[in-house]
């Protein structure tokens, strides 16, 4: 099930495994279909088209998987008709799952209560403020029963794996793993971001301690001292880790990752300007606005490549 501007990396990660398993095996295991909502075209961000050949609200006899995959804004995305017909699947026992943005259509389906769930990091912030009384982790992928729910990208093709394996065993799915050159078959559990070290290209034990913490700790910062104290260093010292190792110092990267964070939200939900700016730690919204006026103001006047002055 297409939701126009998908991921297309989330649904070739996602169907090319099948795919794989039916030549490798050298039996027609699988077999699947499209559907988008209108019906027509399913139109990927990319711009990419694929054809329809099921018409929402179809029967679909013998279909025992129905994946959603959605990106972009899937908070946006609201078809009654759509989740009529999810919920209809269910009834009758067919499991549902949800790629990249997907899960925000089995939620606004009600098809994940009870259940844990995840999604792309990027959504996440959204998600949780939208449906607070889902179980959200930040794993590659979740099967919970007749529910499966992955954060998307290539995390879909780990998704498939796991199902690859319990349906034809261990042997297929690590055979289909190899034929895309994927020499590491992933968990659910894993996580889905990069290390910090990596992210960021820093192994400073102190300044990475600070870094998980700002990450954790958005909606209430942590004042400088306390910061400081993490790093086991004093606040000068602290401001000379940050620019040493990032360029700017700890008042700017955690100002900024507040500041991606309420545009996050801003993007994928209809909450007020109020409490966007309580969930990001900022006084009120004005106060917000003028935060991201002035980072607006710095990045039109600062040279290109420059990090700027804390």
């Amino acid at each position: 099930m297409l939701v126009p501007g998908f991921a297309l990396m989330s649904y070739a990660a996602a169907v090319e495994p099948l795919r794989a398993a039916n030549v490798l095996s050298g039996r027609p295991l699988y077999d699947w279909w499209h559907a988008a909502p209108g019906g027509g075209e399913a139109r990927a961000s990319n711009g990419l088209a694929i054809l329809t050949d099921v018409a929402v609200g179809a029967p679909v006899p013998g279909t025992e998987r129905v994946f959603v995959c959605a990106g972009g804004n899937p908070a946006a995305f609201d078809d009654p008709a759509l989740s009529a017909w999810l919920r209809g699947l269910a009834r009758r026992g067919t499991s549902i799952g949800g790629i990249s943005g997907g899960p925000y259509i089995l939620a606004r389906a009600g098809l994940l209560e009870g259940r844990r769930c995840t999604l792309h990091w990027e959504h996440v912030p959204a998600f949780e403020a939208l449906y607070p009384g889902l179980d959200v982790v930040r794993s590659l992928f979740e099967i919970a029963g007749d529910r499966m729910t992955c954060s998307g990208g290539i995390a879909a093709l780990d998704l498939m794996l796991s199902l690859i394996e319990r349906d034809h065993g261990p042997a297929l799915a690590r055979g289909v793993s190899d034929w895309f050159l994927h020499n590491q078959m992933r968990e659910g559990l894993s996580p889905q971001r990069m290390d910090l070290r990596l992210r960021f290209g820093v192994r400073d034990p102190r300044l990475l301690r600070v870094l998980a913490a700002m990450e954790a700790n958005l909606e209430t910062p942590l004042p400088r001292e306390a910061l400081a104290g993490l790093a086991h260093v004093s606040a000068r010292q602290l401001e000379r880790l940050f620019h040493d190792h990032l360029g700017c110092g700890p008042h700017r990267h955690y100002l900024a990752l507040r500041l991606d964070r309420a545009h996050q939200l801003r993007r994928e939900t209809s909450l007020p300007a109020s409490e966007i700016a309580a969930m990001t730690g900022f006084a009120s919204a004005d106060e917000l606005s003028r935060a991201e006026r002035r980072r607006a103001r710095r990045a039109e006047d600062a040279p290109v490549g420059s990090a700027g002055e804390d």
